[in-house]
């Protein structure tokens, strides 16, 4: 949709620029000289058959600008947002950043229900991925996949980060637990939020 929408600005600067005072038929031709490449070619072909023809609703640039609109505007921006979604991954995020990456790449797919559960796994980090669908009672939906591995992330993140203190020969004066060389298991958890 972006890609049309500079396109309809950039046609509209150049007709107040340049040609203002023709007609509006030779408006309509102008910007048509512009449509190009790949499925645009053919509709524009179709366009200029049915204008021959008189068969044609389009009778202004505005018009035009509507038709392109309703023509391309929703499905390229659709198979922008499944492009997206079938190449987003997890990476080195942790969950939760990927999972709000996720939801605002699908929103406008068109993906529901089993297909939508499927891109999310397989963009997900392995470990995560099998731990989950391993689970005694795997998530069903795409709202359960999505907070259990938040949930599943956070948690091993807590782990690590714990295994780190634990494995560094923490000592524990006066019930404040300390690690040798100084900082304390509080200051750890500080450091994960």
């Amino acid at each position: 949709m972006e890609e049309i929408s500079t396109f309809v600005n950039a046609a509209r600067l150049y007709i107040r620029m340049k040609i203002a005072e023709e007609a509006a038929v030779t408006q309509v031709a102008w910007m048509l000289l512009y449509v190009q490449g790949g499925i645009a070619e053919a509709w524009k072909d179709n366009l200029l058959n049915e204008l021959a023809k008189e068969e044609s609703e389009v009778e202004s640039v505005e018009q035009l600008f509507a038709k392109i609109r309703n023509d391309f505007g929703e499905t390229l921006e659709e198979e922008r947002k499944i492009e997206q979604l079938r190449t987003i991954e997890q990476g080195g995020r942790t969950c939760d950043e990927y999972v709000q990456e996720f939801k605002k790449v699908a929103r406008g797919s068109s993906y529901k229900g089993r297909p939508l559960i499927e891109e999310f796994k397989r963009g997900l980090n392995g470990a995560i991925r099998r731990k989950l669908a391993e689970a005694e009672e795997p998530p069903t939906t795409i709202r359960e996949w999505q907070e259990r591995v938040v949930r599943l992330d956070k948690n091993q993140r807590q782990s690590r980060a714990e295994e780190k203190v634990l494995g560094r020969n923490a000592v524990c004066p006066g019930g404040n637990m300390q690690l040798r060389g100084g900082g304390s298991l509080q200051e750890v958890h500080k450091g994960l939020r």
